[in-house]
């Protein structure tokens, strides 16, 4: 994997806002500065600033992505329950239809995700920053 150079700081978050930092320990996003910035680079679109839980770790893992094992090669530390990571916004809309869901950071949670789930369905899961 190759890192990716980060995008300008000046993308919006889904409430039309500067986007803030969603989490630096661990260090997350597509570009791991901390932010869920994107780019037409991230195909999987790593949006959505969640704080994951152990249902979600283990509905991940069940869906094929184990997010709990570090892959240090990858610059991934590995996930625990409370940890805030920018989450692939396909795979929090399919977490949340089946009842999986964690919570979301909506100030940190990049505008791209409205193209996969409306602002109304994350004001539900929202907590604050």
């Amino acid at each position: 994997m190759t890192k990716a150079t980060s995008p300008a700081s000046n993308q919006k978050n889904v409430l039309g806002t500067t986007l803030v930092p969603c989490s630096t320990k661990p260090m997350t996003g597509f570009f791991r500065d901390g932010c869920c910035n994107t780019t037409s680079a991230d195909l999987g679109a790593h949006t959505v600033c969640a704080e994951v839980t152990e249902d979600f770790l283990r509905f991940s893992a069940d869906a094929g992505n184990d997010l709990s094992t570090p892959h240090p090669q990858f610059g991934f530390p590995g996930l625990r329950a409370g940890d805030r990571w920018c989450l692939c916004a396909a795979r929090w809309v399919e977490a949340m239809e089946a009842g999986h869901a964690p919570r979301v950071v909506l100030e940190s949670t990049n505008v791209r995700t409205l193209e996969y789930v409306p602002l109304a369905v994350l004001q539900r899961y929202a907590i604050p920053g």
